[in-house]
């Protein structure tokens, strides 16, 4: 059997799983379905926007479903009335098993991490936050524990020394992909077994708005990964004068910690646009910032812009 035999169903939503969509599209598999998100409100204008994998299949001439409930008795007959042999599942939700057991030749996985490593919701930025150095992908047959079910393939990928999760998320989806592809066409040819996990089982939990906030007790090499992790979404963040202060780049300044207390302003140089706030351990120089409201600026914008002044503290939500 070729891929072009397999009758796929895939599921996903965002920008993330579209390079995968494509790469099956443009070597001729049988997609026969879409399951995605709700349609939902989006920009200045809050228009009601389709998800990135909706607007695909629609000019691909895919059929789309977008269940609210994904254990809803219509939608798994929808499913069953599809005689998919595979379901492929790319940033969405976690399947009931009522859907991941339907078709013949499984449920596939691609996750953005190097299994058992970084289970969870948001393994690109914890990557990053933890300050690794090499994270990468893996598919696997879903099965009842979330990111548990036995490996497909993998493919390390090198962090950069700067780069933001941003950066490395629309890395990873095109190699993502790529190891998708190759993953589904071994499967169909005969030519792949899956394996058990094996190894350390760290987690990647959802990213919360606390989680978000910079602890100025830490060192600065971590809050910069913090912030690299944190970059474009939700951004990191902390307070200054009682509005709140996202930090989208940064980078660590040898300091002395005994003049100025964590979260202190320990230097101002507004000519070249250096901003450096005390840590548990050196300076965090503040690149790129934005205020509530307002929009992103450079250190040196926001200096020509705000009064700021040396010993000033930059607050956590918890002291405001």
């Amino acid at each position: 059997m070729s891929l072009r035999d397999l009758k796929i169903v895939f599921m996903g939503t965002p920008e993330f799983a579209l390079p995968s969509l494509q790469s099956l599209c443009e070597t001729g598999a049988q997609v026969v379905a879409v399951v995605t998100g709700m349609d939902k409100p989006a920009g200045r204008g809050m228009q009601i926007i389709a998800t990135p994998i909706k607007q695909f299949a629609l000019q691909r001439g895919i059929p789309v479903l977008q269940p609210e409930k994904l254990n809803d008795p219509a939608f798994v007959a929808a499913l069953q009335q599809l005689r998919a042999d595979l379901f492929i599942v790319v940033a969405f939700r976690i399947l009931p098993v009522e859907v991941f057991t339907l078709p013949p030749r499984g449920t596939i996985n691609l996750h953005a991490a190097l299994l058992p490593r970084h289970r969870g919701a948001a393994p690109i930025q914890w990557a990053i936050m933890n300050g690794e150095t090499e994270t990468g992908v893996t598919t696997f047959f879903i099965d009842e524990k979330m990111d548990n079910g036995e490996m497909l393939l993998q493919e390390r990928v090198a962090i950069g020394e700067n780069e933001t999760a941003g950066e490395l998320h629309d890395r990873m989806a095109v190699i993502g992909a790529e190891l998708l592809l190759q993953t589904v066409t071994q499967l169909a040819e005969g030519r792949l077994q899956s394996r058990p996990q094996q190894g350390e089982i760290t987690r990647a939990p959802k990213i919360t708005k606390e989680m978000a906030e910079l602890d100025w007790s830490k060192p600065a090499s971590v809050l910069r990964n913090w912030v690299r992790g944190l970059n474009p979404v939700p951004g990191a963040h902390t307070h200054w004068q009682g509005k709140l202060l996202k930090i989208f780049a940064s980078e660590v300044r040898e300091h002395a910690s005994s003049e100025f207390l964590p979260g202190q302003v320990c230097l101002i140089d507004a000519p070249h646009g250096e901003l450096w706030i005390q840590t548990g351990e050196h300076a965090l120089a503040l690149r790129e910032l934005q205020l509530e409201g307002k929009k992103k600026m450079s250190a040196a914008e926001f200096l020509r812009g705000y009064h700021v002044v040396l010993n000033e503290q930059f607050e956590s939500s918890s002291v405001i």
